[in-house]
């Protein structure tokens, strides 16, 4: 119970002129964001972060939350009327968002998506008051030797934070993150290295440009290469934007299902939205009695997409914040973000912030509650943006790209940091290698290179603590397991024996 005695304490610290302006405006940033091809919730939050260094933690972080919240959202708009995913964790809804629209009832399809984002968000908003507290009390007897095999755990498993590459060059991407970690001064002795002779890294790679260059100009980059959808316009005249009451409680299962299929896929780290909605949506079409009208305007199938990529949300601020370790890409930049605005999540976040869980619970439950209403209010608005040339908008995320990064510490290098990271970014993700373990290597490399040279120091230069103790021989088993199950040989292996069970059961 003392989880929903947080939420309430929390909901009483944000409910205040001031905190609720907060919400209404980056809610609604977050859903323009999310609307407009190319421009990712995972960059939408990131460039967001750069903009909130003048706010207190509590008002930075409420509104790095909205944006996450609203442009995860945001995505099935252009995914309803472009047929365009807006985000990756879109993608499902167009299947069945977009044949609607074509018929002329593109106003009732996104009045579905809106309440099945809203009834997913506070399923994962639920199950984030209940689970986080004991996660991370549990996590409270890690030392040493338990923060390194974390660190790799976060970094390895972040390679698998997108499902359209291999693993590998997930791994490969947060390794290039650990390097680049591992430049300027060591957090012990402060001995400089790998500086290639220039003063300016004697501090490091500064977290902000990278995390921006890698987010944000790569997205303006690649965006300018995506093709321009077409917008469908026809109307039927008895559409409306209101969801049937009826209709939300023909699909009560579905919701639910997808509720908790999406909440389970965000706390498993590195899966990601994109998973919870495909994971959703393949649920409901395997156990529809409509299966003929999926993929041509079903509303069981855009409900189940929406509702579970948006259970993710709550559902990957879970390992995030007991953690540190993402359950998506967006929750990984959400990382860094608590960590610049002076909030370590991990497992000393119930001793440091011990409110904290019940805090994010309550930003999220407000988000998702302007989420709605904006859903429910602006859907003619939100056509309105949608036609708003790639010519003029992109111009516009460069300069704040620019701005943000140069506002941190007022140094020019800083924004050939940001530039360098962006090119090198554009690079990768047309090779298909996800940014999210590049950041997180940058955010994870202190505290894993810190915390192996604690653990041989305390162990008098002894690997076997680092293999004996019980959480880091757990960890150890993990990565071990991850690793294989990558491995189509064990894979097919590991999955036999309930393939064998779901042939038994369909005979």
């Amino acid at each position: 119970m003392s989880g929903l005695a947080d939420l309430i304490t929390g909901l009483g610290t944000l409910l205040t002129p001031m905190m609720l302006f907060h919400a209404a405006w980056a809610t609604l940033l977050g859903i323009v964001v999310g609307s407009l091809p190319g421009l990712t919730a995972t960059m939408g939050v990131a460039l967001m972060t750069t903009l909130t260094y003048s706010l207190d933690s509590t008002s930075a972080i409420f509104v790095l939350i909205c944006m996450y919240v609203g442009a995860i959202y945001g995505g099935s708009r252009s995914a309803i009327l472009l047929n365009i995913p807006g985000t990756p964790a879109s993608a499902a809804t167009s299947l069945d968002g977009y044949p609607l629209a074509k018929q002329g009832r593109a106003g009732y399809a996104m009045g579905l998506a809106t309440a099945g984002s809203a009834l997913g968000t506070l399923a994962g908003v639920l199950m984030l008051v209940l689970i986080a507290p004991p996660l991370a009390e549990a996590a409270l007897n890690f030392g040493s030797f338990e923060f390194f095999w974390l660190a790799v755990f976060g970094i390895l498993i972040s390679g698998q934070l997108t499902a359209d590459t291999t693993p590998l060059k997930g791994y490969i991407a947060g390794l290039l993150g650990l390097a680049v970690a591992m430049i300027g001064s060591e957090g012990i002795h402060a001995h400089v290295r790998f500086n290639l002779g220039l003063q300016d890294l004697n501090a490091g790679i500064a977290l902000i440009p990278a995390m921006v260059g890698a987010f944000g100009f790569a997205e303006v980059l690649t965006a300018m290469w995506n093709r321009a959808g077409e917008l469908a316009v026809k109307k039927d005249k008895s559409d409306r934007t209101i969801p049937d009451l009826a209709d939300l409680w023909r699909y009560k299962f579905t919701i639910a299902r997808s509720g908790l299929i999406g909440t389970i896929v965000g706390i498993i780290p590195g899966v990601g939205e994109d998973i919870g909605a495909w994971a959703s949506y393949a649920a409901a079409r395997k156990t529809s009695k409509e299966k003929e009208k999926f993929g041509h305007g079903s509303h069981e199938g855009l409900i189940a997409a929406e509702t579970g990529n948006s259970a993710v949300v709550p559902g990957s601020l879970i390992p995030a914040i007991t953690l540190a370790v993402p359950g998506s890409a967006s929750s990984a930049v959400l990382i860094a973000a608590l960590f610049i605005h002076g909030i370590r999540p991990g497992p000393l976040i119930m001793i440091e912030q011990p409110h904290f869980v019940g805090l994010i619970s309550a930003m999220v439950l407000i988000a998702t509650l302007f989420m709605a209403f904006y859903g429910l209010t602006l859907t003619k608005a939100f056509v309105q943006v949608l036609r708003v040339p790639y010519s003029y908008l992109m111009p516009v995320v460069f300069v704040l790209c620019v701005i943000g990064t140069f506002a941190l510490s007022q140094r020019i290098f800083d924004i050939w940091i940001m530039v360098f990271f962006g090119l090198v970014g554009f690079v990768l993700r047309q090779m298909k290698y996800p940014m999210a373990p590049l950041v997180l290597g940058i955010i994870l490399g202190d505290l894993l290179d810190k915390s192996l040279r604690r653990g041989l120091t305390l162990s008098d230069g002894e690997l076997a603590p680092f293999f004996t103790r019980p959480v880091s021989a757990a960890f150890v088993a993990l990565i071990v397991l991850s690793i294989a199950m990558n491995l189509p040989v064990v894979r097919r292996i590991a999955l036999a024996p309930f393939r064998w069970i779901g042939a038994r059961l369909n005979a």
